[in-house]
């Protein structure tokens, strides 16, 4: 059985939120550990450790959004680009946060995730938008009642 790569990352990411909570949470109840719990380098730990479980969260909802592109074969690329795009910006998005932690002046390197998760939101929403298929269960347009005339004797 194939499985697709954003199933898979969204579930690996969501283990390593857990992993990572495991780590700080060792920790967490020394009050000068990372700085102390307001320290610029605390924060950045605290970011990276939620951004397992967002990103994760955002590549199971485009798992979960595929069937609905999948028919749309001339966006194909469109399709695989924004998979991949979602997949890169949570991969760059803890690291950044781990380099940001140790060398703050390194911010620009924040560019790399949300350009990367941009784009992947922008493509999905777009091909969704484009999309003029009836959603499931639905008949379409046609299917909206319309305001009756009500009828005089």
């Amino acid at each position: 059985m194939k499985s697709n790569p954003n199933l898979l990352f969204a579930w690996l990411w969501i283990l390593l939120g857990f992993v990572s909570g495991l780590g700080l949470g060792l920790f967490f109840h020394r009050e000068n550990w990372l700085g102390g719990y307001g320290s610029f380098q605390r924060r950045m730990y605290r970011l990276a450790h939620i951004s397992f479980f967002g990103l994760g969260a955002v590549n199971l909802l485009f798992w979960l959004t595929l069937p609905r592109l999948a028919a749309l074969e001339p966006l194909a690329p469109a399709v695989t680009t924004a998979s991949w795009a979602f997949i890169i910006g949570g991969v760059s998005m803890p690291l950044c946060c781990a380099i940001m932690a140790h060398f703050p002046k390194a911010h620009l390197i924040f560019a790399v995730p949300v350009i990367s998760l941009i784009l992947g939101g922008a493509l999905t929403l777009t091909m969704l938008v484009r999309d003029s298929r009836p959603l499931p269960g639905t008949a379409g347009p046609a299917s909206i009642a319309q305001p009756s005339t009500p009828n005089h004797p």
